[in-house]
């Protein structure tokens, strides 16, 4: 059905961004980059709410 294959892509990019994410603060100090903390806590938190959405609607699906 293509509401599970959005829904599981949506999820994979939710995944992948906070990870993405969660590397770069754990960078901070470290590698001489700029990061701004803030927006990387927000980042995850719509990450973290758009992996809780889909899992909705996955489960909706069902």
């Amino acid at each position: 059905m293509r509401i599970t294959a959005t829904a599981q892509a949506g999820l994979a990019a939710a995944f992948q961004r906070f990870d993405q994410s969660a590397q770069r603060t754990a960078r901070f100090g470290h590698d001489g980059q700029d990061i701004d903390l803030a927006s990387e806590a927000v980042e995850q938190i719509k990450d973290r709410e758009a992996v809780s959405a889909n899992i909705a609607v996955l489960k909706a699906s069902d």
